[in-house]
């Protein structure tokens, strides 16, 4: 049980700094709305990921799911990464920071917040390639036949949860708290550097998908 706890706090650290995007888009969000809105999206997040790990664990008993119905998806999830990253990169920068402090976002706003995260992680195939890893390599130190191989593996995915929240909480937290000294120019900046990486993202999954210029298809 120990040993899944360590190896959950290791792939949990690792998969934090993982989500590229995402990351940009948390601090951006804790940033403008505050450390609410901060946690509504990383919650989101975390709960995309339950979906991810449901869906390879228990999903592939039921379901079989065709290369080419997985091209599309990621063609469909290319098409959103980049609409978004357009949109933060011509998004005019704001900076309403007067206040040490902003509103706490009403439950409607919230919920809006918790579904820019899940979303943004669901149609971002990337995120199913790092979990398909981890399960796999769970699988593989929790064999068939050992004892307790359930639970293990059960508390290792529960303390990457715990961990992922955790980080992303407390980068919320900071990014809030740094609100006070943030100018404009830094806003445009990082809504930039957030459009640049979400585009970099959809195009090297359209290129891993269809065109292969760099990489080469799957499987190859």
């Amino acid at each position: 049980m120990i040993e899944a706890v360590i190896s959950g706090i290791g792939f949990g650290l690792v998969l934090t700094f993982l989500t590229g995007p995402v990351f940009f888009a948390l601090i951006k969000t804790s940033i403008e709305k505050g450390f609410h809105a901060g946690v509504a999206l990383a919650l989101g997040v975390v709960c995309s990921d339950m979906v991810f790990v449901g869906a390879i664990l228990f999903g592939s008993q039921y379901f079989d799911v065709s290369v080419q119905d997985k091209i599309h998806a990621g063609i469909v999830g290319s098409a959103i990464l980049f609409i978004i990253g357009v949109y933060y990169i011509f998004k005019k920068a704001e900076t309403n920071y007067t206040a040490k402090t902003v509103p706490v976002p009403t439950r409607l706003h919230k919920l809006g917040y918790f579904l820019k995260g899940f979303f943004m992680c669901i149609f971002n195939p990337t995120v199913l390639f790092h979990w398909t890893i981890v399960i796999g390599a769970a699988s593989t130190v929790y064999h068939q036949g050992m004892p307790g191989r359930a639970l293990n593996i059960a508390i290792m995915f529960l303390t990457i949860l715990i961990v992922q929240f955790g980080l992303d909480t407390t980068k919320a937290f900071y990014a809030d708290k740094l609100r006070a000294r943030i100018s404009v120019k830094f806003v445009h900046r990082l809504n930039e550097v957030a459009g640049i990486a979400l585009i970099i993202a959809s195009l090297v999954l359209l290129d891993k998908l269809v065109t292969h210029f760099v990489f080469s298809p799957p499987g190859s």
